[in-house]
């Protein structure tokens, strides 16, 4: 018996649905929030698509867009710059976010009706910094010419690629 006839149908399928949407709409939260949206979008449609046709179709020209996204974003250094210091200054807001704990004083609305402070918020915020960091090195390392080892290797520009093939080793 394998792994996955261990697990009833309908709980493979729920969980599916639940994964899969879910990381689909915290995607699309996050391309307005600090977040790797298209990313979590990709992860979500990877896992609808197990169980969609529509979401296999989608799959594919959303990484694409993702990649080139990813490769544009490392093109020149001032982008680089500007995405690390993004980066970080996220993380400092979630260090501000988990030590501010008063309400400020422009708050026109009830206390009760504040954003919840502390560090879980703030928490988030420096995760969120810490994965675009990771993406920004992982961006680098696959895009930028001279970037590294994979770089220089990769024969089609970013916005011709196929994301599915991994690069020639």
């Amino acid at each position: 018996m394998t792994r996955t006839e261990r697990i009833p149908a309908w709980l493979r399928r729920t969980g599916i649905e639940v994964a899969g949407w879910t990381l689909v709409v915290l995607g699309l939260a996050a391309l307005v929030l600090p977040g790797p949206g298209l990313l979590m979008i990709v992860a979500g449609l990877a896992v609808l698509s197990l169980r969609y046709a529509w979401a296999h179709r989608w799959l594919h020209p959303v990484r694409i867009h993702a990649f080139r996204a990813a490769a544009q974003g490392v093109q020149t250094w001032p982008r680089i710059a500007g995405s690390v210091c993004a980066a970080f200054a996220v993380m400092a807001a979630g260090v501000v976010w988990g030590l501010w704990r008063q309400v400020p004083q422009w708050w026109q609305f009830r206390d009760s009706w504040w954003l919840p402070g502390g560090w879980v918020t703030g928490g988030t915020l420096i995760a969120s910094g810490c994965i675009g960091l990771a993406l920004i090195v992982y961006s680098y390392i696959r895009f930028r010419p001279n970037g590294g080892p994979r770089a220089s290797r990769q024969a089609p520009p970013p916005d011709t690629a196929d994301p599915s093939t991994p690069p020639a080793e």
